[in-house]
């Protein structure tokens, strides 16, 4: 299966505190983005600055630049993924790009195997909970949250390293899911479960099924509706 993953880290930093929603900081900038085939080639994206080092932030022209190549290789029929790129990487490259339209036609047609999970269980899983059960033995090269003080350290390459291996990882997930029609995740306690995933869904198919059942979670959990709030409503209506 001929595939891409993407994946982009931000220039934004600031402390969330357990529980706290992510978006309320926002709107986020791009420091450097990354897109991985299955066949192993990447491309780094970001924008130089004074004296050719990286810029803080990802310019528009870039992002612009970024979001169409991803818009023509879905076009031409590569299944694009990305791990909860509904909710986060797709929107800040169309806030980045002042394209909401183009970014939200590409996340209807994403491959997103963590929004698909939600829709199943209720609750997100993470890219290295995942991997781990899965045995990916490639694994992340920091946390998330330390990406954007490394960035404007001028510790680029680091964050380069980082965003790209992401992908790689992402890759390797997808591969191992379609090999077992499952998804598995290393838990809280420790254990490892696993969830059915005979195949992958498109964002699209997704919200095209019921939401998921979370009267179970204390609170209710996360609401579905939050990774798409971002949608043009045109769009959205269209897809269901």
């Amino acid at each position: 299966m001929e595939h891409l993953s993407f994946d982009i880290e931000i220039s934004d930093e600031f402390d969330v505190q357990p529980g706290e929603d992510l978006a309320q900081y926002g709107p986020f900038h791009i420091s450097v983005a990354a897109t991985v085939e299955s066949g192993g080639d990447s491309r780094l994206w970001y924008s130089a600055g004074d004296g050719g080092v990286p810029a803080r932030s990802m310019d528009q022209g870039k992002a612009r630049e970024l979001l169409a190549y991803l818009a023509q290789m879905q076009k031409d029929g590569c299944k694009l993924f990305a791990w909860n790129g509904l909710g986060f990487d797709l929107r800040w490259i169309g806030y980045n790009a002042d394209d909401m339209e183009t970014a939200a036609g590409v996340a209807l047609g994403l491959y997103d195997p963590m929004f698909q999970f939600f829709n199943r269980r209720g609750f997100p899983v993470g890219l290295a909970a995942v991997a781990e059960a899965m045995g990916v033995r490639q694994v992340k090269l920091m946390d998330s949250a330390d990406a954007p003080r490394e960035w404007n350290k001028g510790n680029y390459q680091r964050v380069m390293d980082y965003v790209a291996g992401d992908c790689q990882i992402t890759n390797q997930v997808v591969d191992a899911i379609a090999r077992r029609k499952s998804v598995s995740w290393r838990t809280r306690k420790g254990t490892v479960s696993s969830e059915p995933m005979p195949r992958f869904k498109t964002v699209a198919e997704v919200l095209r099924e019921p939401e998921p059942d979370q009267s179970w979670m204390v609170g209710g959990g996360l609401r579905r509706g939050k990774f798409i709030e971002w949608l043009p409503a045109h769009l959205l209506a269209s897809a269901r």
